[in-house]
C-alpha cells in the first residue's frame, strides 16, 4: 500500500494528498510531526536513525518522526509514530510549528510544515530496530555543541527544531 501524505500550503491548509516518496522527490510542502521526549532530569532523548532509513541513515535526531496519514490529526500521528519508533507512551503537548526545506545528496527534498511536540517521562524505549539504530539522552547545551562541532552527525531538522524549543524556553514555557 502506498503511504500518502498530506499536502499544505505555507499556512497549512491542507491542499490534496501526493504518494510520500514523491513528494519528497518533487520538493512538495507536506506536514509532518516531530516528537521530542526529555526525562525528569530535562535530557533529550535522540535517536540514531537505522540505516534502511529512505534519508539521512545513520544520523542522530529528535526521538521521532512522521507524516500524519490523511485524516488523521497530527497529535494522533505522534502518539502512533512514538509507539512504532520508540515503544513508548506519554502525554504530548503541542509546541508550535516549524516550515523548513531541505535538500538531500540521494536528490529526494524534504519541504514540510512540520508540529512539533514535546512530552515527559522517564519510560525506557523499546526501539524498533527496522527505525532506530541506537538511542541516548543528552543535555540539550550539549547537543547543541555537537551540532555545530559536527553538523554531519544529525539531521537538519534537529537543530531548527531546537531553535524554536529555546525560543519558547526563553517566554518561560520550559519543555521539562
Amino acid at each position: 500500500m502506498e503511504e500518502e501524505v498530506i499536502l499544505v500550503d505555507e499556512n497549512d491548509n491542507e491542499l490534496g494528498r501526493m504518494e510520500k516518496m514523491q513528494a519528497h522527490k518533487v520538493g512538495a510542502l507536506h506536514r509532518a510531526v516531530s516528537v521530542f521526549i526529555f526525562n525528569g532530569g530535562g535530557q533529550l532523548l535522540l535517536q540514531k536513525r537505522a540505516a534502511e532509513k529512505y534519508h539521512s541513515p545513520g544520523k542522530w535526531s529528535n526521538t521521532c518522526c512522521t507524516h500524519p496519514r490523511p485524516g488523521e490529526a497530527s497529535i494522533d500521528a505522534a502518539r502512533r509514530r512514538l509507539n512504532e519508533e520508540m515503544g513508548m507512551d506519554c502525554g504530548l503537548t503541542a509546541w508550535g510549528t516549524l516550515l523548513y526545506c531541505s535538500a538531500f545528496d540521494n536528490g529526494l527534498i524534504e519541504h514540510e510544515n512540520d508540529h512539533i511536540f514535546i512530552g515527559v517521562t522517564n519510560s525506557v524505549p523499546v526501539v524498533n530496530p527496522a527505525e532506530v539504530e541506537d538511542y541516548q539522552y543528552v543535555e540539550l547545551r550539549t547537543l547543541q555543541q555537537s551540532i555545530q562541532q559536527h553538523p554531519d552527525r544529525y539531521t537538519p531538522w534537529l537543530s531548527l527544531c531546537l531553535d524554536k524549543i529555546d525560543l519558547k524556553k526563553k517566554e518561560n514555557e520550559n519543555p521539562a
